[in-house]
């Protein structure tokens, strides 16, 4: 039997159950994904995620799915892992405002995760859809990166309805400046060098404004309207939140962070889903793309220490059998990892890295014996016989232990995969 191959009684059961797929060209036909319709059926949100980032079959197979998901099966709403501030005039510009070359300007201090061509497939399909798709965001700003994105439309709201509150916000946009960075990998370690008096001072001003924020909410709302009291306190705490994550990372590098820490982000992401869900219409429907380590259901843990609940656990504790985690994986190729460098874009380098034969245990390794080329494969059934499934799943260039039928709802297997190691802005 090959290296890595599974012999188990989950290998036997994928073999019967899944269902190889014809492309990976994200312009080609999409009757082979057609079976995907059974997986959706019902669902209010389908997460589809990636085991890297920037590797160009997920991006690629992301893309299908995605029209797949609209063109065939109504939905109506793309959600994706970047702010829920900036996703506002991104929003706009996929339903038709501004020009074509926009997008450039609107995504230039982005990581580059995948979301220029998403954005563009919905520009073009809403010219002629009869009901256009939506573009939302559901992370804290920039990547964890940077507070002003968060910040500015907080003041332009309060110049409307509190001018006597901008004090306190511009004192915060003032502190926020002086680390802000592309993503958290330049602004975490450009906070921690702050003075702690500044540190302080920051959390103390956000608090104090949000605060006031709901204290103050039906005479905001004389002063506006409900939708622009709503976005605006989102935006502040998406500002908290990032604060509090810029705490808890330096104590990771630290070494002495508290138990799953960083999961105030994760929780952020779902919360922001869930607020968009509440404020759509009761027939729209969500396609989610984020990292599989943000849709999973299961928590993180690294050699034993749970280091966080990710989004994927709050939506399916929220929305339930409504909630679909579709996780993309590789059997074999090289992955993009990320190596922290200040001096670089975004703070960071991207190195190709060969990923290690699948560990025996892993749906990998199920995948390279039982379907070793494109394919899919439901795991809702092998959940509902109880059955022992893979116990890891890649994630970057390891393996992750986690239950994965409980993880996932699906799993879709390329049998290589190309990373992307060209970071650039645009």
């Amino acid at each position: 039997m090959p290296p890595g191959s599974d012999p188990t009684p989950f290998g036997d059961w994928l073999r019967a159950h899944a269902t190889p797929l014809d492309h990976l060209d994200p312009a080609a036909p999409l009757d082979d994904l057609e079976p995907l319709r059974d997986l959706v059926d019902g669902a209010r949100v389908v997460a589809v995620g990636e085991h890297s980032h920037f590797v160009d079959e997920f991006a690629a197979m992301r893309r299908r799915l995605l029209r797949f998901l609209v063109e065939r099966c109504g939905f109506t709403v793309l959600a994706f892992e970047y702010g829920f501030c900036e996703a506002v005039p991104l929003d706009a510009w996929v339903r038709g405002e501004g020009t074509d070359d926009d997008l450039a300007a609107l995504l230039e201090t982005a990581v580059p995760i995948g979301l220029h061509d998403p954005a563009r497939y919905l520009r073009a399909h809403n010219r002629t859809a009869a009901t256009p798709v939506r573009f939302v965001g559901t992370d804290i700003p920039a990547a964890g990166g940077s507070l002003l994105p968060a910040l500015a439309p907080v003041a332009d709201y309060l110049r409307r309805t509190d001018p006597e509150s901008l004090p306190m916000v511009q004192a915060a946009r003032t502190i926020a400046a002086s680390f802000a960075g592309d993503s958290a990998a330049v602004a975490a370690p450009a906070w921690a060098r702050l003075p702690t008096t500044d540190q302080d001072t920051l959390t103390a001003l956000l608090a104090r404004l949000a605060i006031r924020f709901r204290a103050l909410r039906a005479l905001y709302v004389t002063r506006g309207d409900e939708r622009g009291y709503d976005t605006a306190l989102r935006c502040l705490e998406a500002a908290c939140l990032g604060d509090y994550t810029f705490r808890a990372m330096a104590g990771l590098f630290a070494g002495n962070g508290l138990t799953a820490d960083t999961t105030a982000r994760d929780h952020y992401m779902a919360e922001s889903l869930l607020w968009h869900l509440d404020r759509l219409e009761p027939t729209d429907r969500v396609v989610l793309m984020a990292h599989n380590a943000h849709i999973q259901r299961t928590p993180i843990s690294f050699d034993g220490r749970l280091t966080g609940l990710p989004m994927g656990r709050h939506l399916h504790d929220a929305l339930g059998d409504a909630y679909v985690a579709v996780g993309l994986t590789s059997t074999t190729g090289h992955t993009a990892e990320m190596r922290r460098d200040e001096a670089a874009p975004f703070g960071f380098t991207l190195h190709e890295t060969p990923l290690e034969p699948p560990e025996p245990g892993s749906v990998e390794a199920a995948f390279a014996d039982t379907a070793p080329g494109l394919a899919v494969a439901d795991l809702r059934p092998a959940r509902h016989e109880h059955l022992t499934g893979p116990d890891r799943i890649r994630m970057q260039s390891v393996h992750l232990h986690t239950p994965v039928v409980d993880a996932f709802d699906a799993i879709l297997n390329t049998p290589t995969s190309t990373p992307n190691t060209h970071l650039e802005k645009p």
